[in-house]
């Protein structure tokens, strides 16, 4: 099978900040949109968090208490991840705004600020990932990832947020075998079950929402391909 491909599919996310109901806020309607989101309430937690997930956006708050978020961002850009930072603050004026991009965040933004404006910009730092092509060609389905749709053989397909999300994976692999603790991480959270069946269960809606010839093979005791 030949793929037009990239390195990686799904959003991972990660809220740091120290307001535990703004976080959780976020956090429930950054996931209704389909986005796997984990949450640090400080510096700590956080930088714990990025040395061992990989994340694709770090919404960052930059006064946490402890360690401070410039130290948290500090610690990102020094490490070898890949990962957008959009910083928040309470603090609106243009001299901390320019002292969170000096530092090498990648978006900021004030607050307060309406839930929609942080989702765009999320999806903006997201689009931003390298290697990740807009569109991807597998055979006769298109997976539009800017747009958040897919279509067999020129027809839409009626897919919600997590099976486009283990959708865009699969075909962003390019044939390789991607595990069910991979599509887990990638396209729920760390709050997950990694003992539930909702893996398997997803793919079964899939494949019969992609209908014949099927698209995706199970590799006993590995995973899944395209």
């Amino acid at each position: 099978m030949s793929c037009a491909f990239g390195h990686h599919g799904g959003v991972r996310l990660l809220v740091v900040e120290d307001h535990e109901v703004l976080v959780e806020h976020l956090a429930e309607g950054l996931r209704d949109r389909g986005i796997a989101v984990d949450i640090a309430l400080d510096g700590e937690t956080a930088i714990e968090k990025l040395s061992i997930n990989p994340y694709d956006v770090v919404i960052l708050d930059r006064d946490l208490p402890g360690v401070h978020g410039d130290d948290v961002c500090r610690f990102l850009l020094a490490s070898d991840s890949t990962a957008r930072i959009l910083m928040l603050t309470a603090a609106g004026e243009v001299d901390e705004r320019v002292a969170g991009l000096t530092l090498g965040a990648d978006d900021y933004l004030p607050k307060p600020f309406a839930f929609a404006e942080l989702v765009a910009r999320v999806e903006a730092l997201a689009r931003r990932r390298p290697s990740l092509p807009p569109l991807i060609a597998c055979e006769d389905l298109v997976v539009d990832r800017a747009r958040r749709r897919a279509t067999r053989g020129g027809r839409p397909l009626a897919l919600n947020r997590k099976e486009f999300a283990v959708l865009e994976m699969l075909a962003v692999a390019d044939g390789a075998v991607v595990s069910a603790e991979q599509l887990l991480d990638g396209v729920w959270d760390e709050y997950a079950d990694p003992m539930s069946n909702v893996v398997s269960v997803t793919i079964g809606r899939l494949r019969r929402k992609l209908g014949e010839p099927p698209l995706i093979e199970t590799v006993v005791g590995c995973g899944y391909r395209m």
